[in-house]
């Protein structure tokens, strides 16, 4: 069946539905809002998506997004070294730091456990958290993942690997939804959520 569009508004369209939480009718309005818009204004967009592309890096030491080898939490001395806050992904990050409840360092795996989608331990950054914990002093971790099936699941393996090193295990305690996504959490939960933390159980609850 042929397209209804020409071919490279067509090429547009299924570029952008490539995007996450991005629709085939959403791909297509965001493509006729780029078209009708001002040359200058998209040609911002373009180059701001090339340079960030060029320029941001993942930081060698806890894989948040940098422009530098560390980002700059690593390198600010103020932060308590000995306390990682585990994340998924780097706007996790963002998220927990607009709470403004938490002082520490963190650590972002680039994912969670997804076996169906053959996302195992071997895909995250989990040999590199372990790397981190004697050299740094590590004495507390936080596992602040999705509330969701794939989060849990990597909060268990996460535990059962930490726990017999002597390393205290926390993670968020309730008022998160379940299912939900910590970048879509009130600034006013998360930071409650932080602040009580518990200890992870060995099995789930």
């Amino acid at each position: 069946m042929s397209s209804a569009y020409s071919r490279p508004i067509q090429a547009m369209i299924d570029a952008l539905s490539r995007l996450p939480s991005v629709g085939p009718k959403s791909a297509q309005r965001i493509a006729f809002h780029l078209l009708k818009s001002d040359r200058d204004e998209v040609e911002k967009l373009t180059t701001a998506i090339a340079t960030a592309r060029a320029t941001v890096q993942f930081c060698e030491r806890c894989f948040n997004f940098s422009e530098s080898t560390l980002c700059h939490i690593c390198n600010d001395d103020r932060r308590d070294g000995t306390t990682l806050c585990v994340v998924e992904e780097s706007r996790d990050v963002v998220a927990i730091e607009k709470t403004g409840q938490y002082r520490g360092r963190y650590h972002v795996l680039l994912g969670a456990m997804n076996p169906l989608e053959g996302v195992g331990p071997e895909q995250l950054k989990i040999r590199e958290l372990l790397l981190r914990l004697d050299p740094e002093g590590i004495t507390e971790v936080i596992l602040c993942l999705n509330p969701n099936t794939e989060g849990e699941v990597t909060n268990l393996y996460l535990a059962r690997l930490l726990k017999p090193l002597g390393i205290r295990v926390t993670q968020l305690a309730m008022g998160l939804p379940v299912g939900g996504d910590l970048e879509y959490a009130d600034e006013v939960t998360l930071g409650r959520a932080l602040v009580g933390r518990r200890e992870v159980a060995d099995e789930p609850r």
